[in-house]
């Protein structure tokens, strides 16, 4: 049987490379449909930003949709070490949680392919969860400065257990309140 996210075996070390495999593994169950369902999703959730926000933050999500799992399914890159088993299996309960909840087939598009994304970014890329230049509500982008990602939401976001942003590399941008 092929390894999928759902059935690693959390009772042992899981090496990066692995990992990465497995995400690749269903990233290439993504196609042009579930990424215009998830499009679809995002155009819903987004319904009540204001309009010039709305549109491009549907439009940089959609693009990093794309580049995101193109990097993820070309990546031949070796990567060395283990993963922090505890943090993955926490982080995929999130997502679990997220899915279970789910209202429809788009959001549940939209949450496989942030699944991908996410594991990729965080576990293997030891990135951002968003891409740099994301811009949130009060105009605050995510930015990369001396290595760091520095988030302008972190802090905001850390009360809610749905997020992912404790599992992400960013730091609260501290010029930002």
């Amino acid at each position: 049987m092929l390894l999928r996210i759902d059935n690693l075996d959390f009772s042992s070390k899981i090496a990066r490379d692995t990992l990465l495999e497995v995400i690749k593994r269903e990233a290439n169950e993504i196609d042009i449909d579930k990424i215009m369902l998830a499009t679809s999703f995002l155009r819903r959730d987004a319904r009540y930003m204001q309009s010039p926000y709305r549109e491009e933050y549907i439009e940089r999500f959609s693009k990093a949709f794309f580049a995101r799992l193109k990097d993820v399914k070309d990546d031949k890159k070796n990567y060395e070490g283990y993963v922090n088993v505890r943090k993955l299996q926490e982080f995929l309960e999130v997502l679990k949680k997220q899915r279970e909840e789910a209202e429809s087939r788009e959001e549940l598009c939209f949450l496989k392919i942030a699944r991908v994304i996410a594991l990729y970014t965080t576990f293997i890329r030891e990135e951002s969860i968003h891409p740099v230049g994301t811009k949130f509500p009060g105009g605050f982008t995510l930015k990369r400065v001396n290595g760091k990602y520095l988030c302008p939401v972190k802090a905001r976001q850390m009360k809610n257990p749905s997020a992912l942003c404790r599992f992400c590399v960013s730091v609260q941008d501290e010029n930002v309140d």
